[in-house]
């Protein structure tokens, strides 16, 4: 089966999934982020199916949301793809398992913003996903704090890694993980909504 990417032994690439619904800057910012301060070769937005913490009837169509995510995803660097609905995936942890098996030697990271590290714990199988994959976490405005005490962070507070030891993160054995400080973009896909509904009505 076609991914749409090939990935060789040896690669750093960091695994960025999300809704994207819709796509805007501040998830571009966290890409962006995580791709130069980890030395990243690749990053590859998983746009998903469907959230399962996410109701389905206000959430835009998958190809909907690959478009606006190949929109905010530039460089060559970035791919944007719908791996997790081509080989049937709808959790974190079945789709890295997926990829992993499917790229052996690929040294994985995977990519959130500080906003779902605060709802991290709620992620079904979010320990054993901190235990097969590093993790780089981006600071986002208002949450970046409260994410810090999140039950995820006080759990593998010991697997935390220094700021500036970032860029050894691919090579890490897991559990391991960095927050990555950064400047802060304030758009949100939630206020983003809210805002299209508006001009809509």
């Amino acid at each position: 089966m076609r991914l749409g990417f090939t990935l060789a032994r040896g690669m750093r690439v960091g695994l960025y999934g999300g809704s994207f619904n819709p796509a805007h800057e501040g998830h571009a910012h966290v890409a962006e982020t995580a791709r130069r301060r980890l030395g990243l070769d690749r990053v590859i937005w998983l746009v998903s199916p469907q959230n399962p913490l996410k109701s389905a009837h206000e959430t835009a169509s998958l190809a909907e949301r690959m478009t606006g995510a190949r929109a905010m995803a530039k460089g060559r660097n970035m791919i944007v793809s719908d791996a997790e609905t081509l080989i049937g995936t709808q959790y974190t942890l079945d789709t890295l398992e997926r990829l992993k098996g499917r790229f052996p030697g690929v040294k994985f990271v995977w990519i959130m913003g500080a906003d779902s590290l605060a709802n991290f714990h709620k992620w079904r199988g979010w320990t054993q996903i901190m235990a097969r994959i590093p993790v780089a976490v981006v600071s986002r405005p208002w949450i970046s704090l409260k994410s810090r005490s999140a039950p995820a962070a006080r759990r593998f507070a010991a697997a935390r890694l220094p700021y500036d030891a970032a860029r050894g993160l691919p090579r890490r054995k897991a559990p391991a993980w960095v927050f990555l400080h950064g400047p802060l973009n304030f758009q949100s896909s939630t206020a983003l909504r809210e805002r299209m509904g508006k001009t809509r009505s």
